[in-house]
């Protein structure tokens, strides 16, 4: 198996693991927040679904086509969702989710730039 296969293959796990946590976010927030947070507040809930179906979008887009292009853009989409999270992680409230959730983003943005094909057509750079 070629090194661009392998990396769009595992661009595509990656980005199937976002799926499940999206659609598990937008299915059960309630489980979710329950299990990982618990300090989260029950009215702020929404922002759980709104948090699962921009995973849902965005993950779903890289598994359809795991192009260099698209990966860097979610990555960005991750590192701003990670920054985003600054602010919160020390609530009372909102610090465990926050931490939680920007922590994955962040892990997420970094792991897929590595594994993203290093040139637009997915074949390895070449400098000329």
């Amino acid at each position: 198996m070629s090194d661009t296969r392998r990396t769009r293959r595992f661009a595509r796990v990656l980005a199937g693991l976002g799926v499940i946590s999206g659609a598990a976010l937008v299915a059960r927030p309630e489980d979710v927040v329950d299990s990982v947070a618990p300090a989260f507040p029950r009215e702020r809930l929404w922002l759980v679904r709104l948090l699962g179906v921009r995973l849902l979008a965005q993950h779903g887009a890289v598994l359809v086509a795991p192009r260099r292009e698209l990966i860097r853009l979610s990555s960005a989409v991750d590192l701003v969702h990670a920054a985003t999270m600054v602010p919160f992680v020390a609530s009372s409230r909102y610090g465990r989710a926050a931490r939680l959730s920007g922590g994955l983003a962040a892990a997420y943005a970094a792991v897929a730039l590595a594994v993203a094909p290093r040139s637009a057509s997915g074949a390895p750079a070449v400098d000329g």
